[in-house]
């Protein structure tokens, strides 16, 4: 066999491929054999037919095809290893030339990963936020704390916010009781915007027994997205009343005997998560400054394909665990078609992008992953997938995933690298030390994962933060 590579552009190579007929013999052999087992011929045993017969009366040309089809993944295979070069994603295939008995030559256009230059980054720079925790971020996060252990009594007035009502609901569309819904003994908190809008206007102001009607959108169920005439009759006003904050407080709360204790704890949790969402900002940004760097050419057919799966995963999974079409979250979000089409390409060109750039470093600073750092990502994911770490070990065994799993944590590696070089400094001008970052490999996996992943609406959500 003899191969030759053509660049037809940064990201697309064209393989032609030249092979001796009698490099095919094996592909003849099983050609012959497997049509041996499909076809009856009056004389002969099953399996058992010569190939002059089998060409005399199936032709010789069905047993050529067969051959090649056999043949040319192999063939292609050994060309694309000879030429050493890094292929995405399947081949369109050509069949230039086939003479029985002589040669056969095809060519093979397919995506390749372009080559990559990483310059120098230990230049970048980025701002994140300070981490600063307040009297009243504390308070607020205590107060959140004795929300939780509030009792509630039942009261003969009339429901006031923050009660907690029990309610009877019915929900009609266009004058029909809907199947779902129908609710009995609904304990809701008014003003906590955990159900319909509109129900606490509804209710405030009733006393068990009232009742009052009411127009809402359903945000869930058969009727999702329509207007619905609700009404909800209340069945008992009970009033929630707050523990006294003080040591007592304290030892019911908590582990800790004083007041004192609970709000230094608390101090101190704010202050661990606000140092992970510095962290994880670093991450993201040093990122964008990292992709800004570099010159990523960006394969159509691969960048078409990964267009089309967020899309399929964004209607097919995410809207329709929440009971939204398309068309709905569009009218949610307040974007057209044609922005949601550019802020799709926008995501997947970043992703793929970010996957070849750390893919190069993974390379270039010769990376490996161990098998404890594995178990750590694989532990993470099932948690975030709600699965048990065992289950989830065995679907991405038997799905053959470990490679993906194994590539995200290089990639989350490489970016942790590149902020080490980063100078990271916060909104006070103060520089910022990642160093005594436990988890920054994790951290920057999940901030890679955020990156290839991330929804239009995703996206905005971080813009507008």
């Amino acid at each position: 066999m003899k191969s030759a590579v053509e660049t037809l552009n940064p990201t697309r190579v064209r393989l032609s491929i030249e092979v001796p007929f009698e490099e095919l013999k094996d592909s003849l052999d099983a050609a012959y054999k497997k049509i041996n087992q499909q076809v009856t011929v009056k004389g002969f045993r099953k399996g058992k037919i010569p190939a002059r017969v089998i060409d005399q009366r199936f032709g010789r040309g069905a047993v050529l095809e067969e051959a090649v089809n056999d043949a040319l993944p192999k063939f292609y295979t050994e060309a694309v290893n000879e030429a050493e070069i890094d292929v995405l994603g399947q081949p369109e295939v050509d069949i230039t030339e086939l003479k029985d008995g002589e040669t056969l030559n095809f060519t093979a256009e397919v995506d390749v990963r372009p080559a990559i230059e990483i310059p120098d980054y230990s230049g970048i720079e980025v701002e994140v936020d300070a981490v600063e925790v307040s009297d009243e971020d504390v308070d607020k996060a205590v107060t959140e704390l004795r929300e939780r252990f509030a009792s509630t009594s039942p009261v003969e007035r009339a429901a006031e916010d923050g009660d907690v009502v029990t309610i009877d609901l019915e929900a009609k569309v266009e004058g029909e009781v809907l199947e779902d819904g129908v609710a009995s003994g609904v304990s809701y908190t008014i003003g906590s915007g955990e159900l319909l809008d509109g129900i606490d206007d509804a209710v405030k102001g009733l006393e068990a027994g009232g009742e009052a009607t009411f127009t809402s959108e359903l945000k869930g169920g058969t009727a999702a997205g329509k207007e619905a005439e609700v009404t909800v009759k209340v069945t008992q006003v009970a009033a929630r009343e707050l523990p006294e904050l003080d040591d007592e407080f304290a030892q019911l709360a908590s582990e800790f005997d004083t007041l004192d204790e609970l709000k230094a704890d608390s101090r101190k949790r704010l202050e661990n998560m606000k140092q992970y969402d510095q962290a994880t900002q670093a991450q993201e940004r040093v990122l964008e400054k990292l992709l800004e760097l570099v010159e990523v050419p960006v394969p159509e057919k691969l960048l078409e394909d990964e267009i089309n799966t967020r899309k399929h995963n964004l209607e097919h999974h995410q809207l329709g665990q929440m009971g939204l079409d398309l068309e709905k979250y569009l009218e949610i979000q307040g974007k057209t078609a044609e922005e949601f089409d550019t802020e799709t390409r926008e995501a997947a060109v970043k992703g793929i992008k970010t996957q070849f750039v750390l893919d190069e470093l993974v390379k270039r600073e010769k990376l490996n992953v161990n098998q404890e750092e594995l178990t750590e990502h694989l532990m993470r994911r099932a948690a975030s997938s709600g699965m048990s770490p065992d289950q989830f070990a065995q679907a991405v065994v038997e799905g053959g995933q470990v490679p993906l799993l194994v590539g995200e944590v290089a990639r989350g590696k490489a970016l942790a690298v590149v902020v080490e070089a980063a100078t990271v400094k916060d909104t006070n001008g103060e520089v910022v030390d990642l160093d005594d970052d436990e988890d920054e490999t994790g951290e920057a996996v999940e901030a890679v994962e955020a990156a290839s992943e991330e929804t239009p609406a995703e996206a905005e959500e971080k813009t507008e933060g």
